[in-house]
């Protein structure tokens, strides 16, 4: 994603991840959300969307939430150490591999949407850039993040603002099935979805 130095600074290039990064390890940190367990769908309801629109939980029978730190803006700075972090490159790789099997997946009943603590004007260009399908959902006010203790993050460089670690909730009405954490590589996880909803099809 980003890949070529100028003037010290890593500038966004193309959407290959590079080699060689950590591979995030499972810590522990969404042992509390259990199949079974009831989801905040009201709260969910509630968050802005990039298209404005709220999001439509009832037209497939699963929902596909896929949690990520923040995407960057062409010629943006990478924050000192992003790489480093385990798990933390490849939100945009990401979301174009939902958007590359998007058709797919709402053919096997799911529908998709990403989620961040970024502000939906700042969503929106990842959204516009890309070509997503779907909406991002923006939980800048961190309701859902306090609300289900999701994993995060700080960093100094960009204001220590929690950022959601990358994971991946399927949900069928209000009730989570399945959750999917760590997720590495992030440019491949879609596939991972499309296997596990292959495997657990709705009678």
């Amino acid at each position: 994603m980003f890949d070529n130095k100028s003037s010290n600074a890593t500038v966004f290039r193309s959407l290959d991840l590079p080699e060689n990064l950590p591979v995030p390890t499972d810590d522990g940190e969404c042992a509390h959300l259990k199949m079974g367990m009831k989801f905040p769908v009201d709260l969910l309801i509630s968050l802005p969307t990039t298209s404005g629109r709220p999001i439509d939980l009832t037209s497939q029978p699963r929902t596909i939430l896929y949690f990520y730190p923040r995407t960057g803006k062409p010629n943006q700075k990478i924050p000192d150490g992003w790489d480093m972090i385990p798990g933390a490159r490849g939100c945009t790789p990401e979301s174009c591999g939902f958007r590359d099997h998007y058709k797919e997946l709402q053919s096997l009943g799911a529908n998709v949407y990403g989620c961040s603590t970024q502000t939906t004007v700042y969503q929106q260009e990842v959204v516009e850039r890309v070509h997503l399908p779907f909406d991002l959902l923006s939980d800048s006010k961190l309701e859902l993040l306090n609300h289900l203790h999701l994993p995060y993050f700080k960093l100094p460089e960009l204001d220590n603002i929690p950022l959601i670690k990358r994971l991946t909730i399927i949900i069928k009405d209000d009730i989570i099935e399945h959750v999917f954490y760590p997720i590495f590589p992030p440019d491949k996880h879609s596939q991972e979805v499309i296997e596990w909803l292959k495997q657990n099809q709705i009678q």
